[in-house]
């Protein structure tokens, strides 16, 4: 006998519709978007309390200074790369309906011959106005950036942003702020890195320096060496003398109270290769404090894998491969330099400085304008 059909078994589901999000008040929304020397990456977000809230993201790697070291110009094939990747933000801010936002360019357009002219294209191609950012309002904006990452014992703070064509390092004394002013103290600098401390204790910047020297940059001018340690040891040897201008290299600085932020690709990656992860997570990453042993670890297993080896390991990434190396050179020159054992580790830079400079100029974080 067969089977009797339960009743109502032929019947469609009825659909159930979960409610949808609601979506973001445009006006709430900024947006920040960070053109460098190799990658092209963008933040869409709306402050929440004293933080904000990522609504959308984008980052690609174009490579636009490929070639310039040996040139002095923006190749074809790299403008066209980013002027498509700069399409899809477009897009994007269309999408969200953004109007407050932030679009900078830096060490590559700074130092091309035909940056200008690149610039217009972008204007004419795609509508967005980019502006070219002179090096001390990008090292300020990646030290913006990290103030949620002081510490309040902190007293001196060396804040590292190691980009694709130029590395900023900015020397902050914190021992005139009480302690836990210290992050707003650091936050306040947007304004600028000479301040009138008014009735707020300020920040004082020791020194700041900006090396023409970055992942890409570093690597072009050693590309020539085969050996690979060797390589990297000319890397770290020659980062470390262009160094000798920036007036806390050449003094004894105290080991207490001292901290070194760093961020970028390299110190990242270097973190999740600590970490052994698989997929990056920046909740893992973001805010780590590394030993300079465990560094050294991280950079040791790089070098016996070999140029091929770091091709092939999942923890390093396709895109960041070929740049790892002269990246991890400029983080070892640090922490040979400066007084400390620990890096704290910050997955947040340009974009972050970008979104904080814009609601702390308009008053609607947490506590008002910094």
């Amino acid at each position: 006998m067969a089977p009797k059909r339960p009743k109502g078994a032929g019947a469609f589901p009825i659909a159930v519709e979960s409610p949808a999000p609601n979506p973001p008040d445009p006006l709430s929304l900024y947006a920040a978007l960070d053109l460098g020397t190799n990658s092209c990456r963008m933040l869409v977000a709306q402050p929440k309390g004293n933080q904000f809230h990522v609504i959308d993201s984008f980052s690609k790697s174009v490579q636009l200074g490929h070639g310039l070291e040996s040139t002095g110009r923006l190749s074809r094939a790299s403008i066209n790369r980013t002027v498509h990747a700069i399409r899809i933000c477009k897009q994007k801010l269309k999408r969200h309906n953004v109007d407050r936002m932030r679009l900078v360019a830096t060490e590559a357009c700074r130092r091309a011959r035909n940056g200008e002219r690149f610039i217009r294209q972008i204007r004419h191609e795609t509508g967005l106005q980019l502006e070219i950012i002179k090096p001390e309002e990008e090292a300020r904006l990646a030290v913006v950036s990290c103030a949620p990452l002081v510490s309040t014992k902190t007293e001196q703070l060396l804040v590292v942003d190691i980009g694709g064509g130029s590395t900023e390092l900015v020397w902050i004394d914190l021992t005139k702020v009480p302690p836990l002013e210290r992050p707003r103290a650091i936050m306040r600098l947007h304004a600028g890195f000479i301040q009138d401390p008014g009735v707020f204790p300020a920040a004082k910047v020791v020194d700041w320096i900006s090396v023409p020297l970055g992942v890409a940059t570093l690597r072009d001018q050693f590309a020539d060496v085969e050996d690979d340690s060797a390589r990297f040891a000319l890397m770290s040897w020659f980062f470390e003398e262009n160094l000798s201008e920036f007036s806390p290299y050449a003094h004894e600085q105290a080991r207490d109270g001292f901290q070194i932020i760093g961020t970028s690709g390299t110190v990242t990656t270097v973190a999740a290769s600590h970490l052994g992860l698989r997929r990056y997570d920046r909740n893992k990453v973001d805010g780590l404090r590394m030993t300079s042993d465990q560094i050294d670890a991280v950079i040791q297993d790089y070098l016996s894998l070999g140029p091929q080896g770091r091709k092939a390991d999942p923890r390093i990434g396709r895109d960041r491969q070929a740049l790892i190396m002269s990246g991890a050179s400029i983080l070892q020159a640090l922490m040979r330099v400066w007084p400390t054992d620990r890096l704290t580790v910050a997955d947040r830079g340009l974009r972050e400085g970008l979104l904080y400079q814009q609601m702390s100029a308009d008053g609607v974080l947490e506590g008002g304008a910094f």
